[in-house]
């Protein structure tokens, strides 16, 4: 098997293991990220209503960088900007997979400086 199917394929697996603890609620939606070679993307969703309540990306035109540390930190100012003015305080952080480091913590600890709490 290929390494970057089997590296794909273990993310999915860790994926679903953190998806069956993991719901968002209206009081405490979840934060999803996902990041690709060249950018960062998050959202809050709502699963019980299933509706996407905020989302950023280091492709939207308020941050210069890509998908380095940097890109990441003002995506996760910018999600807890959006997601406050969303009327959202608190919410559950779904790291999709990703190992907690690098550009996962960066947007995961700018969010927290935002003002969003998990």
């Amino acid at each position: 098997m290929e390494a970057n199917k089997l590296k794909s394929l273990r993310r999915r697996r860790r994926k679903i293991g953190l998806r069956k603890r993991l719901y968002g609620t209206p009081e405490k939606p979840r934060l999803s990220i996902y990041r690709s070679g060249k950018h960062v993307y998050a959202q809050v969703i709502d699963d019980a209503g299933g509706m996407t309540v905020a989302s950023a990306s280091s492709l939207a035109g308020k941050v210069e960088k890509g998908g380095n540390i940097d890109g990441a930190t003002a995506v996760g100012k910018l999600i807890a900007e959006k997601a406050k003015a969303a009327g959202v305080e608190s919410v559950c952080f779904d790291r999709n997979g990703y190992r907690y480091h690098g550009r996962v913590k960066a947007l995961a600890d700018a969010a927290r400086e935002g003002g969003l709490k998990f």
